[in-house]
């Protein structure tokens, strides 16, 4: 069984997408819980939804009070039962194969502890888009990907911190181990990173595939989009990538120590945000934005 955690926060048209694809899957060693974190006024035909939907492997619950959504990944993380589990997208798409795909690298690689199946980004219209970012991403950053590649130790902090190239909620974490770590409640939008890079330092392997079974939706009305905008993100970037070149040194890993001063790919994103602040006359965010691209790695 894949335990399929969905935090969720936003309306209802894009949440069915993401349910029934699910519902889809080829392989039904599945199970779904949703957390809806959505104040009362704004579930609107949610509870209703999935009342009709009387689906007997989807679980449907509403947080009493409005957990954010740092301490909602968290609830997904302490809920979970199976071996493993995904903190899936509430307006992202599993591919029919999504399941079946991850139960069989699980099977391949029992040793795994985050799997990153093949992904496609699509727009907020559902259409598959390339966009700067992700061109970047795969042709800069990520590795060179032909069927299945294992990665592990500090080949794979450095990888992550040059450029996080993973898609957090296409992957499949081992449940065990994100439990033992589990999120810092401090961070906002990069607290799947730090999350990550933790698993590494303690010896978890990561596979990557290259079959496409997950869809990425990217749109401008995301937290992180919104974050980086306003300069936010950059600000808790800074101090994030600065205790974790830290950390990599008390580790033994003096690449990674390097690559997590510069955290080029972080600065570079900070610049194509300047245009945005500039056109919203936001000095404020440009000033953030213009310090963290061109700062001190120290």
């Amino acid at each position: 069984m894949l335990d399929i955690m969905l935090p969720h926060y936003g309306g209802l048209a894009l949440l069915k997408i993401a349910v029934e694809s699910i519902v889809a899957q080829t392989d039904e060693r599945w199970r779904l819980t949703v957390f809806d974190d959505n104040p009362a006024d704004r579930q609107t035909g949610i509870p209703e939804y999935f009342a009709a939907l009387g689906h007997p492997r989807v679980r449907y619950e509403r947080n009493p009070e409005n957990l954010g959504i740092t301490r909602n990944f968290q609830q997904c993380v302490d809920r979970a039962e199976a071996p493993f589990m995904v903190i899936m997208g509430c307006d992202d798409v599993m591919l029919p194969r999504y399941v079946e795909r991850v139960h069989a690298l699980v099977d391949a690689h029992p040793g795994a502890v985050l799997v990153q199946p093949g992904v496609e980004v699509i727009g907020a219209d559902g259409a598959v888009v390339r966009t700067l970012t992700d061109t970047t991403k795969r042709r800069v950053y990520a590795p060179k990907i032909d069927g299945t590649v294992t990665m592990v130790g500090e080949e794979l902090a450095v990888s992550l911190l040059r450029g996080n190239w993973l898609y957090f909620p296409s992957l499949a974490w081992r449940t065990g181990e994100i439990r033992a770590v589990g999120f810092d409640p401090q961070l906002k939008v990069i607290q799947d990173l730090k999350l990550i890079l933790e698993l590494v330092t303690r010896g978890g392997t990561l596979v990557a595939d290259a079959e496409v079974v997950f869809q990425y939706r990217r749109h401008n009305e995301s937290l992180s989009a919104s974050s980086a905008v306003t300069g936010n993100r950059f600000s808790e970037a800074q101090a994030f990538f600065l205790s974790t070149a830290a950390r990599m040194d008390a580790h033994g890993w003096p690449r990674a120590g390097r690559a997590a001063r510069w955290h080029l790919s972080s600065r570079i994103h900070a610049l194509t945000m300047l245009p945005a602040a500039a056109r919203q006359r936001s000095a404020g965010s440009v000033r953030v934005l213009t310090r963290y691209a061109f700062g001190k790695t120290r």
